[in-house]
């Protein structure tokens, strides 16, 4: 009998089932495929990054033994952070906005991260937690910046793990892809692969309102309006990781489509899922109507819905933002 063991937290990492959303895939036409990484171990497609970062930083010399691991974060990179520290024997400080979910913030400190909450504040404020990470990171002996946004282990993570996963997964039968950015990690590292393998492969950004991501990709410029209920996607930046991204175009989804296609999935599917995936999924119908009947579409189920319920699938939260969800089929979404 043949034995398949995986030695420790690093090695659980990746190789995450793609999953044909068969309602989805009724509905369109085509064949939507969602990378289920809310099965990686620390339950979040950040914990690709969160790892990559950190044998680097090991190998660079950036990080030594008893050092401490120093991130601002919206909340999975830190939970990915927590962990990988943890196993390898770190201390973990992460700062995050204090306008993050509750449920995030309890595991970073159940995982025993050491958690600094900030106001929420503009990147262009000394107060947005970015900078504060950057700050912290100064002041602590023998620690190590992760610096998600700009430091290119992230988007490696996805070059090298997330996107010859899903290109061997498809038989490399795949007409588009799809998802979100915060850091542009994702997005930066699974493009960059898929177009060498197939420059063909249709590629597409779906970005929440408040982001100026839209607005960069289809104008040049950004250009940001509103705000979104989404957690960790959405910026008004170009980073060093977007910036290795090869887009064909760009979507935009409203926070009412985020509630009615989680609810949609968890009704249909079974798919329990957070913000971002929600709005990933609603890119793919996007992508889906938009390429025509009979092809294949990829996009990134990030996290789980579980960090999110105390909002997004609390009814009465719903209500006080306007969000009850009221669709019966897919007609949330437009053409």
């Amino acid at each position: 009998m043949t034995r398949d063991i995986r030695i420790g937290f690093a090695n659980s990492v990746g190789n995450t089932p793609l999953i044909k959303i068969e309602s989805l895939s009724e509905a369109t036409g085509c064949t939507i495929l969602g990378k289920a990484e809310f099965l990686n171990p620390g339950g979040s497609v950040k914990d690709r990054a969160a790892l990559f970062m950190v044998l680097e930083a090991e190998k660079a010399g950036t990080l030594k033994a008893g050092g401490t691991i120093v991130e601002g974060t919206a909340g999975n990179t830190g939970i990915g952070l927590a962990l990988v520290a943890n196993a390898r024997g770190y201390r973990s400080v992460i700062v995050m906005p204090s306008n993050q979910s509750q449920e995030k913030i309890d595991l970073l400190r159940t995982l025993g991260a050491e958690v600094e909450l900030t106001n929420p504040a503009p990147f262009s404020s000394p107060d947005n937690y970015y900078h504060v990470a950057r700050k912290r990171s100064e002041e602590v002996t023998n620690s190590f910046w992760a610096n998600q946004f700009e430091n290119l282990s992230n988007s490696d993570a996805h070059y090298y793990t997330t996107a010859p996963e899903i290109w061997k997964q498809t038989g490399g039968e795949l007409d588009g892809i799809v998802m979100s950015s915060g850091t542009g990690g994702t997005i930066g590292g699974v493009t960059a692969y898929l177009k060498e393998q197939n420059p063909q492969i249709a590629t597409y950004l779906i970005d929440p309102t408040g982001s100026g991501l839209y607005s960069y990709v289809t104008t040049g410029e950004f250009k940001a309006e509103g705000n979104s209920i989404t957690e960790g996607i959405g910026i008004n930046r170009a980073t060093a990781n977007f910036n290795r991204a090869r887009l064909n175009g760009a979507f935009q989804g409203t926070d009412q489509q985020v509630i009615e296609m989680a609810q949609y999935l968890l009704k249909h599917d079974g798919l329990f899922i957070g913000s971002s995936a929600a709005l990933n999924a609603v890119g793919a119908v996007k992508l889906a109507r938009k390429l025509g009947k009979g092809h294949t579409i990829a996009t990134i189920l990030c996290d789980g819905g579980g960090r999110y319920q105390s909002r997004m699938y609390n009814p009465e939260w719903l209500a006080e933002k306007g969000l009850t969800p009221v669709a019966t089929g897919l007609e949330f979404i437009d053409d």
